[in-house]
């Protein structure tokens, strides 16, 4: 058995190290222009712009930012959706060095403020119906400047004359901001600025490309120091796991929103690696989606397990034609086994489940994708360059094969560390290894197993509950589309495990029902005592669902409770 036995188990196509390429993030934008100008880059609801175009209006977006004063290490904000001034933005931003702060546009005032105060950003770009929540926030930051876009800025003709209707009708303002003082307008930009070639002093591995902020499940939000070595090396690896995939042929659909380190990674810097074609949709919508596969015919589809769930419960999918795509692989949370073979039996390709989290850029871990699926319910085993292993309380020597500890990484695209928190850092790292809080296990061929979040794990009666493996045989009940598990407060238990459940369209199931079908494959201290019906679960904007907030209802219910008794 070797040191890392899953390098066993690679097919001879994935090479088991990778030479990485020692040059700015943005230079491959300058290579895809170079070797395909007129291919298309992105789609945008209609509109084709080709690498000829992103390029130049990137270096446009560079030298105006330049003008203001923004110098190398300087943080600049994109609070945007999929669309092209967010890719334009991002490349312009790293080619005058400086360092992009991915931001939400669902945040809120207080949201926004702190990511804006704890970054220092000096310059941010978002959309003009936001305009009025930054203008509140700008007092209380160091933003310098506010640079305004529309959605209809890169619409063709004439959607770019109706949309302010239907923006009018979906949000009831149409916001108008002059191109003076401190505020700025992006077509302005691109008609006045200059696409001269910008120069810095480089450094690859120390140089911060990316300030990617994580959920604060644990406390305030924290900014994760992305360097162009950590971004490039994931990219790299992503390349080689999808080794079928040919440069500048393949179109990927770009569904996952780029504030999100997986959609950034996967889509738009590997898209760009490659010279690939990105399908850009501002929002996750089902219909639009469909559509665009049927017609654009994506093949590759990086996204998460509530996306694939709203394709495949949507009621005209069979007017679709899904036979494009080739593989995807799947982020952000548990990918179901019932899910993953339904979503290969309509589309023909194939579907995995991928594993990392934004301190690693963000994949670590991965089934293979062409390869015969050995085992079920694994997250696969880590890529090139990649090691793992499941660590004790304190330990620094790994756990025997199958006994359930902390799952650490170490390899070139784990962060640099916490954005100005370095006792942050210190807890995250033990030794070399990167502690990514959670519980899992290795098998002896090296596949890996998630068993669910440190933190999730419910006790109840003393027993250890893993919420994952509860929702995995929920999953498979024919009248269940979507649900979560949590650990809700119990005055007799401690905690108690309720059961969050989203039926099919037309379906019914009673909790009587749901308690005999989950008793004949669990045992009886891991079966819900509690269930909940409803039309839909929070989440996150890219889809994973927010277990904690369905916890702090309860414990909200309870108080409320104790108040009134």
């Amino acid at each position: 058995m070797t040191a890392k036995p899953w390098l066993d188990l690679y097919p001879a196509e994935i090479p088991k190290t990778i030479e990485y390429e020692r040059i700015p993030l943005q230079e491959f934008l300058t290579r895809s222009r170079n070797k395909f100008p007129e291919k298309t880059a992105m789609h945008f609801l209609g509109k084709n712009i080709s690498y000829r175009e992103f390029h130049e209006s990137a270096l446009k977006f560079a030298n105006y930012l330049k003008s203001l004063g923004v110098e190398k290490g300087d943080r600049v904000a994109i609070m945007l959706p999929n669309c092209p001034q967010g890719a334009i933005a991002y490349y312009g931003i790293l080619y005058i060095g400086a360092i992009v702060v991915q931001t939400n546009p669902l945040y809120t005032e207080r949201e926004l403020a702190y990511q804006m105060t704890d970054s220092g950003a000096k310059v941010i770009i978002s959309l003009d119906i936001l305009f009025g929540r930054i203008s509140k926030v700008v007092k209380e930051t160091k933003l310098e400047h506010v640079i305004i876009t529309g959605i209809k800025d890169y619409l063709p003709f004439p959607k770019n004359l109706v949309y302010p209707f239907i923006q009018k009708k979906e949000h009831g303002i149409i916001v108008k901001v002059e191109h003076r003082g401190m505020n700025h307008l992006f077509t302005e930009i691109m008609k006045i600025a200059k696409p001269d070639l910008v120069s810095y002093d480089f450094d690859f591995d120390e140089d911060i490309a990316l300030l990617q902020y994580t959920g604060g499940t644990t406390g305030p939000p924290k900014g994760v120091m992305l360097t162009h070595a950590n971004l490039i090396s994931n990219a790299q690896m992503c390349g080689a796991w999808l080794y079928k995939s040919e440069a500048g042929e393949e179109t990927v659909l770009g569904i996952l929103p780029f504030f999100h380190v997986y959609g950034m990674t996967t889509v738009l810097i590997l898209s760009v690696m490659h010279g690939n074609k990105m399908l850009l949709m501002p929002k996750p919508d089902y219909d639009m989606a469909l559509k665009l596969i049927d017609k654009q015919k994506p093949t590759l589809f990086p996204g998460a397990p509530t996306l694939y769930i709203g394709l495949l419960n949507h009621p005209q999918l069979s007017k679709y034609d899904l036979s494009s795509i080739k593989a995807c692989i799947s982020g952000s949370a548990a990918l179901p086994v019932e899910l993953q073979e339904k979503f290969e039996r309509v589309t023909g390709g194939k579907l995995v489940e991928g594993y990392g989290l934004t301190e690693t850029s963000p994949v670590a871990i991965a089934n293979f994708v062409w390869e015969k699926r050995r085992v079920k319910g694994s997250i696969g085993v880590p890529w090139p360059d990649t090691d793992a292993c499941i660590l004790g309380p304190e330990s620094l020597e790994p756990l025997q094969n199958g006994e359930i500890g902390e799952i650490a990484v170490k390899g070139p695209q784990v962060m640099k560390g916490y954005w100005n928190k370095p006792e942050d850092t210190a807890e995250t790292f033990r030794g070399d290894w990167l502690l990514t809080g959670d519980l899992g296990y290795m098998d002896d061929e090296g596949h890996f197993y998630v068993v669910d979040r440190k933190k999730d794990m419910i006790i109840a009666s003393g027993f250890n509950i893993y919420p994952r493996e509860i929702e995995e045989v929920l999953y498979e009940h024919p009248s269940i589309v979507e649900c979560v598990v949590a650990g809700v407060p119990d005055p007799y238990r401690g905690e108690t495990v309720k059961a969050y459940i989203v039926l099919k369209e037309g379906e019914t199931v009673t909790e009587e029902e749901l308690d005999k079908y989950c008793r004949e494959q669990l045992a009886s201290y891991k079966v819900p005592r509690k269930y909940e019906f409803r039309k839909e679960l929070p989440k996150t904007a890219v889809g994973k669902i927010l277990r904690r907030t369905l916890i702090d209802e309860e414990k909200k219910k309870m108080e409320l409770e104790l108040k009134t008794s």
